[in-house]
């Protein structure tokens, strides 16, 4: 493994062991399958959930609300921890779904590399090309892995040549797929010199592996039919003349990715992939912060929360807080200082995740992510130190696309309602604002389908019907600038200033008009669509 850093000392073992990663995909790549298969394999599941399966074999450990079960989508971003070999890993699965990718956003802030999973068919789409430009803007390094080489797929030298010129990297094969479609049989693995063959009997079955001797080894016919062995040595000869040859560094600084095939559902490829991600994945990294970085090496403890998750046991009313560790060794019981309020925490039950199933976390090291049940006090982009006041940066808060009223089905349920919005809010699942001058409360989002699963949330866990309606105000901005001057500015348009649920100044806005009169007739404050979420 090379450390980018040369004059960096080494990281102690249990760091340098960690891979935190999330893997991000268009909906319907095969992510949430490919997420099963790797908790199969690293020994945390006894059989892998299927998300289009009947009954209970449906059940994916990885999406765990109800609406997820249901739709066989996944909407919130979930945590999941296990070793495999020599390593610990800690995966992220994020929502593909366009409609929420602000949670994905906020959550590749939190890992040290990404695996871009595309569809073997389909190749480079929409939403995959979205992540990797926010990969892109982190420099994580990026490991890609085309599922579904056992249906109709396109020529394996179309999708590198799509990847290479959609998204600007560097590709370059790790494996070799033999056959596409239905005479798929496997794939050969060119960094060890070995033929893997795919079981189609049994999907949770861990594929055959052949040891050869390079390509020229008469075994390979004895495995491989004569038809598409020629085809396949013919493709392995070109890919060798016209593709970059694998250069770790380049893949660490994220100019490169290696490329694996398989089929997840068949539980094909995956074990190479995390082959992979255990060789050419990045140790624990730097994390930018305020007024200096953190280094996962340093003794004390540090660490920040970049996802907050209401209500993962419907029959607690918790919120589990989800805390990157970013340096030092930190064991349960702790006190750390929420640097926000400065108050001392005592951390006395921390939890490790797969998925919905927990369990108490003893000790962490940088790299891991764990959950901090809590009522409230711990918000996204709160950093936690062992004294020192230290902010981590860099995690964003966009302004929603969407906007609409929400009220209670029974008008006597308003106080409850402001709860569980709030709850929302600080979650992260949506903004909640709260008009200066009517009542009610105006919630935004950034796809429609947040509307969809807000309601049948709020339903779920609060008992409580709501109804969205339309309101005139269609996008909202922050506002900043002199105290007197935001104060006279929001006396006199009081109609279109709300608060918050931090209780930071809002405008909603009808037009873009709107927008542009303030930058014109107020030049000393400032609209602005994001917000660092930190305070």
């Amino acid at each position: 493994m090379l450390d980018t850093a040369t004059n960096r000392p080494a990281l102690p073992p249990e760091i340098a062991r960690r891979r935190t990663f999330a893997i991000i995909s268009h909906p319907d790549a095969g992510k949430t399958t490919l997420t099963e298969k790797f908790l199969l394999y690293g020994g945390a599941i006894q059989m892998a959930g299927q998300v289009r399966a009947k009954g209970e074999a449906r059940r994916t450990r990885s999406d765990f609300m109800q609406m997820e079960k249901d739709r066989g989508i996944s909407v919130s971003a979930s945590a999941m921890s296990f070793d495999f070999g020599d390593f610990r890993f800690n995966l992220v699965d994020t929502p593909g779904h366009s409609d929420f990718s602000e949670d994905t956003y906020r959550t590749l802030t939190a890992v040290d590399a990404a695996v871009m999973v595309i569809d073997g068919a389909k190749g480079v789409e929409s939403q995959t090309q979205k992540l990797f430009e926010v990969c892109r803007l982190r420099d994580l390094p990026i490991l890609t892995f085309c599922n579904k080489m056992d249906r109709e797929s396109r020529d394996t030298f179309e999708i590198i040549d799509e990847i290479q010129e959609n998204l600007a990297i560097d590709v370059t094969p790790a494996a070799w797929p033999i056959g596409k479609g239905a005479d798929f049989i496997g794939c050969y693995d060119l960094l060890r010199d070995r033929l893997e063959l795919m079981d189609r009997a049994d999907r949770n079955k861990v594929a055959e592996s052949v040891h050869i001797e390079g390509l020229d080894d008469p075994k390979l016919a004895e495995h491989v039919p004569a038809e598409l062995l020629e085809t396949f040595l013919e493709e392995v000869e070109m890919a060798k003349e016209l593709l970059p040859k694998l250069d770790p560094q380049a893949v660490l600084e994220g100019h490169m990715t290696p490329i694996w095939f398989g089929s997840a559902i068949n539980s094909f490829g995956v074990r190479e992939l995390m082959d992979g991600i255990s060789d050419f994945g990045p140790e624990p990294q730097i994390q930018k912060a305020s007024p200096r970085e953190i280094a996962p090496e340093e003794k004390k403890v540090s660490g920040f929360v970049f996802k907050v998750q209401a209500n993962m046991d419907p029959k607690h009313r918790d919120r589990v807080a989800f805390l990157r560790m970013a340096s030092g060794h930190f064991k349960r019981g702790m006190k750390l200082t929420h640097v926000r309020t400065k108050k001392p925490m005592a951390i006395s039950n921390p939890v490790l995740f797969l998925a919905s199933d927990r369990e108490l976390a003893e000790e962490a090291w940088a790299g891991d992510i764990i959950g901090i049940p809590n009522h409230g006090q711990l918000r996204i982009g709160d950093t936690l130190t062992e004294g020192e006041a230290l902010k981590v940066t860099g995690i964003p808060s966009f302004a929603p696309e969407l906007l609409q009223t929400c009220r209670a089905g029974d008008p006597m349920k308003a106080k409850h309602l402001e709860k569980a919005l709030m709850q929302f809010a600080e979650e992260g699942a949506a903004k909640v604002f709260k008009p200066i001058i009517s009542s009610g409360f105006i919630v935004g989002v950034v796809g429609q389908l947040q509307f969809e699963v807000l309601a049948s949330r709020i339903e779920l866990e609060y008992g409580l019907p709501v109804r969205f309606e339309p309101t005139q105000f269609t996008s909202a901005r922050w506002l900043t600038g002199p105290k007197d001057k935001v104060e006279r500015f929001a006396d006199t348009n009081k109609g279109h200033m709300a608060q918050d649920n931090d209780g930071d100044l809002v405008y909603l806005t009808r037009l873009q008009w709107d927008i542009d009169r303030v930058e014109r007739d107020f030049p000393d404050l400032k609209l602005s669509a994001t917000k660092e979420m930190m305070i």
